[in-house]
């Protein structure tokens, strides 16, 4: 039977929404742990130390329903500690994994716990959503967890990320995309909205999953909502993605979540974080309305860690043409001077170079972007002092014959230039091929700091 949003009212009733704002992994707090956020009382012994030795993680989950049927599709797991202690909410719980260095560690079990009990389920869930921690991003999964993703589960796991974590780790997050699709999996990408580098990254994570942030659908007649939403679905059209709306508490929030065009949604309308129940095979939606687990995108093994060199990539593809050093630096300055122009707040700008004194005349350039840019990014063979603030860098090698490439992504604008070539003649390919300019992309994220 199709969820009623009716039939939640008097559970939703009893749930406090008097807390602080709801965090990735926290959801709403369930009313009977509220004195759990203020300390567990006087006998309470739990350390993280504890928690981590013990494994004393149980998640509880939260559905995700398609929004026209109000059928539910897949669940969420969201972390919760020892049951009546002072860490039993994921503020507190994290906030003493960062204390102690065990921040890795803790997120580790978390994963490790949702799927272990996922699994155990007599009825598992067609799809598990998880969350990533953007801090750890760049630290090996566990034996544990590698075991429980790649043992044939009985479901399909989405991992959720949230922009910070390829602004804070590109290339990592990328591996570790690469490494969760290699696997039959999917990604999610989280808080869409909340943050302009949101949309900025979201060609080049290129998700399964996207996920509105909540507060889109308070809002969903403002400038903003619309340019997000907008954004979203052009990225949907394009690969497939399917749009989650999240925080849906209300019929009102319901009918905002369908007038945004999300696919799917969550919310303490359809049912608030819970111990896993049986899942419905019945109440799987009908692959007609968009709400069939089935219905989410394969995966694509290979797509976030393409090989090869920017110019390579774009002659792959037909794209190179020759012509002379002046060519290129007109085309050049063309590309910077409209990432300037039209296109800086929000995007995302990548250059790579072999040749050092190409790469200093760029620098202005790319300083003013990452004053207004949601990310600059720069591989050349350069002392990092003369570099600077702002423009995360790798210093790149230098080669006997010179190869550079810029990139720019916006949300309504994508352009890359790659060139290969000695200073009297280079051969250069300038493109907007959305995917072409991703990956491309993809190749000099690849190369920053882990």
């Amino acid at each position: 039977m199709p969820l009623s949003p009716s039939s939640f009212r008097s559970r939703v009733s009893r749930v406090s929404r008097t807390l602080a704002p709801r965090s990735r992994r926290t959801a709403t707090v369930e009313a009977p742990a509220l004195a759990a956020l203020t300390g567990g009382g006087e006998h309470d012994d739990w350390s993280i130390e504890r928690v981590l030795a013990e494994r004393a993680i149980e998640p509880l989950f939260q559905p995700i329903v398609e929004l026209h049927s109000l059928r539910p599709v897949g669940v969420e797991a969201l972390a919760r500690g020892p049951a009546g202690s002072r860490l039993w909410h994921p503020r507190p719980l994290f906030a003493a994994a960062v204390a102690a260095g065990r921040l890795a560690e803790l997120d580790t079990l978390c994963a490790e716990r949702a799927l272990e009990l996922a699994r155990a389920a007599a009825a598992p869930p067609p799809l598990v959503f998880v969350n990533a921690e953007p801090a750890v991003v760049d630290q090996p999964p566990s034996a544990r967890l590698l075991e429980l993703m790649t043992s044939d589960p009985p479901f399909r796991i989405v991992v959720e990320y949230t922009e910070r974590s390829l602004a804070a780790r590109p290339a990592a997050l990328l591996q570790l995309a690469a490494a969760i699709q290699s696997h039959g999996h999917g990604l999610a990408l989280d808080d869409v909205g909340a943050d302009p580098m949101s949309l900025a990254f979201l060609p080049l994570l290129e998700p399964e999953v996207v996920k509105l942030d909540l507060q889109l659908l308070r809002a969903p007649h403002s400038p903003r909502t619309v340019e997000v939403v907008a954004a979203v679905h052009a990225v949907a059209e394009r690969t497939g993605a399917l749009i989650v709306a999240e925080g849906i508490e209300t019929e009102d929030d319901l009918a905002n979540a369908r007038a945004l065009g999300a696919n799917w949604g969550q919310g303490l309308l359809f049912g608030g974080p819970a111990p896993l129940a049986p899942f419905d095979e019945a109440g799987i939606a009908d692959t007609a309305d968009l709400g069939s687990a089935s219905l989410l995108r394969p995966s694509r093994p290979g797509l976030h860690l393409p090989s090869g060199t920017p110019f390579e990539a774009a002659a792959a593809r037909g794209k190179a043409r020759q012509g002379t050093a002046a060519a290129f630096a007109a085309h050049m300055d063309h590309l910077l001077r409209r990432a300037h122009q039209d296109h800086g707040a929000g995007a995302v700008v990548l250059a790579s170079c072999t040749d050092a004194e190409t790469a200093l005349s760029w620098l202005p350039s790319l300083r003013g972007l990452a004053e207004r840019a949601a990310f600059v990014g720069l591989v050349a063979p350069l002392d990092p002092a003369a570099v600077g603030p702002g423009v995360r860098f790798a210093a790149g090698p230098g080669a006997e014959v010179e190869e550079c490439a810029a990139v720019v992504i916006a949300p309504r604008y994508a352009a890359a230039l790659c060139g290969r070539g000695g200073h009297e003649s280079i051969a250069f390919a300038h493109t907007e091929d959305r995917a072409l300019v991703a990956s491309i992309a993809r190749i000099v994220l690849q190369q920053l700091p882990r």
